[in-house]
């Protein structure tokens, strides 16, 4: 019952707020109080139960853990568990929200409740994906998902909010319809919706392919890899600070989690066969989105951009097929959840006080904000990924599992690493160092205690993920090893 008690914690939240809501006058400020500490206990609560998840969990066992199974209806059943690819990834999500809710305390001021609520519905439909061992199950939680999102966007977003709420629904949802036809095939087929069981079935390899298109459509936009991308960096742009941590965050995430849990496991010779075109996305990916990073002039966007080339990187590693190359992938997108969302945090502090993103407003920061730009510059460092930050581990693993395939594309992404250094770089030399020529910074204020708190978890994370790699690897462990040995032995290797 762990599992469950995790994934529908958030819902306790979601019904106090609604009472509340019920009982009070629609922008009342005592209430919008009152529905913000609810929000930030339940999702405290979540991530306490997440941390016990963590370490009752076994580091030596490959299968799945927690295992929950129920009848459901029309002869489906209800399967909850994690293993070592997924556990991670719950506590990951159960960690950021709270930071997420903090994040919004001072910043969304209008329908305050139904905001939380939003949040919270995301919080639950998010972890479920990442617990679900059912076909169905699974593919309702990754499609709802996308409701919570579509309205933090296109309500408490941008100027552009509802253009780019459309255009993250249209994209993420049309590429999920090919992969609703697959799994009806697949139960069809195969008389079961048990994701354990078909990652023990082995599909005809002609059928594999249609299979594994189907799949990567729906995958391939929500990573997102190039060319399906154009829908990230708007939606970044528009929506409210959290928002764009959590899409940036988690929701990427759950693409390379489908690629590691469908792609490779159940159609290991499709996905041999398709690893040429993955890595040549993945290395225009790294490049392209790179070169377009440094030429944006909204802060927001060009961290957008980042995210997409990094994400290249993940793909690479995750289609290499080998140990360095799943656990460099695993590890990169953990990594990336916390440094992307907390350098979308970093915006969120001088949006909050400017109102603007434009990178030519700022500069010379340093002088009115010295912690804000210690903590912009270790977050930099980790996105550039500096040895000693967690950013350095993921990709180093990634490279080296790719290279071992295909030197030419380890070569090339590789660039990808340089070209990051350049933009953030350059990103940080214009808003932080120099001097103030805009005296409209000249009132700006330091960091305070709440955002001060908001960044902690955040910087000890990095750090720590930086120096003590084996804390991840040793969960991970069994269950990539697992994976890697079953995928070899399918395509001959």
């Amino acid at each position: 019952m762990l599992l469950s008690l995790i994934t529908y914690a958030p819902l306790v939240g979601v019904l106090a707020i609604l009472v509340l809501r019920m009982t009070s006058k629609p922008e009342d400020a005592k209430a919008a109080s009152t529905s913000r500490w609810i929000a930030l206990i339940t999702t405290l609560a979540t991530f306490a139960l997440s941390v016990v998840l963590v370490a009752r969990f076994n580091p030596n066992d490959a299968g799945f853990q927690f295992v929950e199974e129920t009848p459901w209806f029309a002869g489906l059943f209800y399967r909850m568990g994690v293993d070592g690819i997924s556990v991670l990834f719950v506590l990951l999500t159960a960690f950021l929200m709270p930071i997420c809710i903090l994040a919004s305390w001072k910043s969304i001021e209008s329908r305050v409740p139904e905001y939380l609520i939003a949040f919270l519905l995301l919080e639950t439909l998010v972890i479920g994906v990442f617990c679900a061992l059912d076909l169905v199950l699974f593919y309702i939680f990754f499609e709802f998902g996308l409701v919570p999102m579509f309205l933090i966007i296109g309500i408490w977003g941008g100027q552009r909010r509802i253009y780019a709420a459309f255009k993250f629904f249209l994209y993420t949802l049309l590429g999920s319809v090919l992969m609703l036809a697959a799994i009806l095939f697949m139960i069809g087929t195969t008389g079961t919706s048990s994701i354990p069981e078909l990652m023990q079935h082995h599909f005809d390899p002609n059928v594999q392919t249609w299979l594994w298109l189907a799949f990567f459509a729906s995958f391939a936009v929500k990573m997102p890899m190039w060319p399906v991308h154009t829908w990230l960096p708007d939606a970044h742009v528009e929506a409210p600070t959290a928002g764009s941590v959590i899409l940036a965050g988690i929701l990427l995430k759950m693409g390379g989690y489908g690629f590691l849990r469908f792609s490779l496991p159940m159609f290991p010779n499709a996905s041999d066969l398709f690893t040429p075109l993955v890595l040549g996305m993945s290395v225009i990916a790294v490049i392209y989105t790179s070169l377009v990073a440094f030429r944006q002039t909204d802060v927001k966007k060009l961290i957008a951009y980042s995210s997409v080339a990094h994400m290249g990187l993940v793909t690479m590693g995750i289609f290499s097929g080998n140990t360095q190359g799943e656990q460099g992938a695993i590890y990169q997108m953990l990594s990336h959840g916390v440094i992307s969302g907390a350098l979308f945090l970093c915006v969120g502090v001088i949006y909050d006080r400017m109102h603007t993103r434009e990178i030519k407003f700022y500069g010379g920061l340093v002088t009115r904000m010295p912690v804000y730009a210690a903590v912009f510059l270790l977050f930099t460092m980790g996105n550039v990924g500096l040895p000693g930050t967690s950013g350095f581990v993921g990709e180093i693993l990634s490279l080296a599992g790719v290279y071992q395939i295909s030197t030419w594309a380890a070569i090339l992404a590789t660039t990808g690493v340089v070209l990051s250094a350049v933009y953030m770089l350059t990103l940080y030399r214009a808003v932080v160092f120099g001097t103030i020529t805009n005296p409209k910074l000249e009132t700006i204020t330091d960091m305070n205690w709440r955002e001060v708190v908001i960044f902690a978890p955040l910087i000890a994370a990095t750090l720590y993920m930086g120096v003590q790699p084996n804390s991840v690897f040793d969960l991970t462990s069994a269950s990539v090893d697992q994976l890697v040995r079953v995928y070899q032995a399918a395509i001959g290797g």
